[in-house]
């Protein structure tokens, strides 16, 4: 294989992973506050801004995940 092919596959190795693994733990996160929010609706206000919170971390990674991405790419 050519070094640029082999760039151009870990990129894209980066990013599918890197994406995918976020979207699942968003999924999950906002699954299990709907639930617990269907279980004991008065708690929502409580629940929601830790969620929020967690949501932004979780999105951080996937944006770790295409910086280093592009790095592979163009260094």
């Amino acid at each position: 294989m050519e070094p640029e092919s082999v760039k151009m596959w870990a990129a894209a190795l980066t990013i599918a992973i890197g994406g995918f693994s976020p979207a699942m733990a968003i999924g999950k996160l906002a699954a299990k506050a709907m639930e617990s929010i269907g279980r004991n609706p008065e708690a929502a206000s409580k629940i929601q801004v830790p969620m929020l919170i967690a949501i932004a971390f979780a999105e951080a990674i996937a944006i770790y995940a295409l910086v280093v991405a592009l790095i592979i790419k163009f260094v």
